[in-house]
Parts: C-alpha cells; structure tokens; sequence
C-alpha cells in the first residue's frame, strides 16, 4: 500500500509514530475512529476501508469535506495562492484577513495558510479569528501533493465536527479508536502543554478517560497518546497497557532547545509489544 502524504502540517502530528510504531496500529477491526483529526496523518497512513474522522475545528473538518468533493477546485485554487504568495510580500495577510464564500475556496485559504504560517501552527484570538504570522517558507504548492488519491480516502469516512465525547459514545465494538488528544499534564510546567492547557482542560483529559473507559465496556478498541507524565499515567493505569516510546522534538523555535521527548501510548483492548527505542 502505496503511502498518502498529510496535506496540512499539524502541530504533534503523528506521522513519526505510524512509522516507527506501526505494531501500535496493528490490530483487527471494522471501523477506524478518530476524534482529534488534525494532519490526519494516522488516517493516511492506515487508510482504513471504513472510518469516522471527527475534529472540534470546524474549519479543518470544512477543508477535508471541500477535498473530497472538489479536490482539482481545492488545488486549482491553491496554485493561485502560490503565484501570488512569491508576486506579492503582504499577499499572506491579505488572506489571513480575507473572508472566501465558498468551500473550495476556504479549504485553499486553509491549506495556504498552514502551509507558510510560523511553524504550521493553528491559532485563533479572542474573536475566533486566525492571527498566526507569516513564516520563513513559500512552499505552497509540494511535490507530494496528491489531492485525488487524498480525495478517494476521505470518500471511504464520515466527517463531522464534534466534541470527542460526542463520537466516542457512538462507537461499539469492531471499532479501532485512535486518540490523540492535545497534550496537558496536571502541574506541569512544559509550555507547550501550558498552551495547549486553554484548548483542552484537566478536566477535558479527565473527561476522556472516562469516555475510554465507557467504550471498552462496550468492548471497543483504542490506542491513545498524550503527554508521559504521571499525572496522565494515573488516569489510565486501570485502563489499558501503558508504554513509552521518544521522539525528536521539532516544536522549540530554536535548534538547540530541540531534543528527545518521552510520550505515553496506551492500548486498550488489545496488546501491542513496543520497543522504547
């Protein structure tokens, strides 16, 4: 099976966990279900036959749906951004600012502006509106890009947008559930938790557990990631088989802050022999 490349670029994208791990992902089930999307990278990687693929980021679940429909608009489009994004220097936020009506349209503006963002970061204020600046890279048009073949994923899923709690209480047995939360650890002092911890609460966290513990009731299957903190380790420890597994850090602004760091997977419902190197 011939990999499909992620579109969008997301921060703690698992691209690298799929790669290095992939006996995490190795289990049997009739459905795959993922309620925090993102870069979609697991989903592109496992291409499942049959998937549920939910965010609470109406405007990434709007994207996806625009390429599975209109995947030569999304991209016709998107060539445009490119020509003007090296023609003109403010080009970019004049788009930021910029209101597009219809999907093909806002799913480009999307895809543009993740692409040559700081750091592919997604970031909104207090009106709800994107303010991330223009970053060092004026690639907007990859050579991997594949639209059709991203297109003819998607069409195999449902899309919605919703809280995690909402599709997770849908799914039975013979679903396979990949949950990869944004990271926060209770008394933690990390900063990228600290900023994730005003997208998704302690309480979200607890909130989740819970929600997994209900779905193995029901006898589903779930491989969950988050932050290795002992906090976190303490909502799951009855739940699942818990391992650590490292990754190179790529979020620091500075090369010399980037490292080695250590994160949490837990399966649940199966087992899955992982090798922390």
């Amino acid at each position: 099976m011939t990999q499909i490349e992620p579109i969008l670029k997301w921060a703690g994208g698992k691209r690298w966990l799929c790669s290095r791990f992939p006996q995490l992902f190795e289990t049997e089930y009739e459905r795959y279900v993922e309620p925090f999307l993102g870069g979609a990278a697991a989903f592109f990687a496992l291409q499942p036959k049959l998937a549920l693929l939910s965010d609470l980021n109406s405007e990434l679940i709007a994207t996806y749906r625009a390429i599975c429909t209109e995947p030569n608009e999304v991209y016709s489009k998107l060539r445009v951004h490119q020509s003007k994004h090296l023609e003109y220097e403010d080009y970019y936020y004049k788009i930021r600012s910029s209101n597009p009506v219809t999907p093909a349209s806002c799913a480009a503006k999307f895809i543009y502006l993740n692409r040559t963002c700081f750091n592919g970061l997604y970031r909104v204020n207090l009106r709800g509106e994107f303010n991330v600046p223009k970053g060092t890279k004026d690639s907007v048009i990859l050579r991997t890009d594949d639209f059709e073949r991203v297109s003819s994923a998607l069409d195999r899923a449902t899309l919605i947008n919703a809280d995690f709690e909402d599709v997770l209480d849908q799914c039975v047995a013979g679903d396979f559930a990949f949950i990869d939360p944004p990271y926060t650890a209770k008394h933690n002092a990390n900063g990228f938790l600290k900023y994730n911890e005003k997208i998704f609460s302690w309480e979200d966290q607890r909130r989740l557990a819970a929600c997994v513990r209900r779905f193995k009731a029901r006898g589903g299957k779930a491989l969950i990631t988050n932050a290795a903190h002992q906090s976190v380790i303490e909502l799951y420890q009855d739940v699942g088989d818990i391992s650590q597994v490292s990754r190179a850090s790529v979020i620091a602004s500075e090369t010399k802050r980037r490292g080695n760091i250590e994160e949490l997977v837990v399966t649940v419902g199966y087992r899955a022999e992982v090798d922390p190197s």
